[in-house]
């Protein structure tokens, strides 16, 4: 069997990949493909989710072993689980984890699954729009964006005036409400 996978971002309005795949290949294998059907490297930590309807996490499927021994979840590495262990249906949804310092992902659509063929490696099928930067710079991105908005407001009211407390930081106003005698 072929699985066809429909990629898309929140991030470039016009980005879209199709990735066809054996069902037997490993989720390294599709990782594998998206980076190279998006010019990315393969130096960053990521991860597939399997999703409800919603795009709600479920399963997670990490690129290195994570040591978690103690928990009662099962644990899934990319190299060693088949796409067909976890993917079954045809819009079965799915998260894939490319920046995860900055938490920025793929919206992965299980689009298509052809019976009777099968292929011997991952196929980018279409390709469309420019893929997301694989990293954000923070610095860079706070010159490029001015619409964070990082100043005094940004933190609280901005009618706050220092001015309006004591030097220990406590209202010098009308004097304590709680000292009526």
């Amino acid at each position: 069997m072929v699985y066809k996978f429909r990629i898309i971002s929140d991030e470039v309005d016009d980005f879209l990949r199709e990735i066809k795949i054996d069902s037997e290949a490993s989720f390294y294998e599709l990782h594998e493909a998206i980076l190279k059907c998006c010019g990315y490297s393969n130096d960053q930590m990521t991860s597939f989710f399997t999703c409800d309807d919603d795009w709600e996490k479920e399963t997670e499927i990490t690129l290195e072993d994570m040591g978690n021994d103690s928990s009662e979840e099962d644990s899934y590495i990319m190299k060693d689980t088949p796409l067909s262990e976890l993917l079954e249906d045809e819009k079965q949804k799915m998260i894939y984890v490319f920046d995860p310092l900055a938490e920025r992902v793929f919206f992965i659509e299980l689009s298509e699954i052809i019976t009777g063929k099968d292929l011997a490696k991952a196929v980018c099928s279409r390709k469309e729009g420019q893929a997301p930067a694989q990293t954000i710079d923070f610095d860079e991105q706070m010159v490029t964006n001015p619409s964070i908005d990082l100043d005094e407001n940004f933190y609280g009211d901005e009618d706050f005036n220092m001015d309006d407390f004591d030097t220990e930081g406590f209202d010098i106003g009308n004097g304590n409400p709680y000292d009526k005698e």
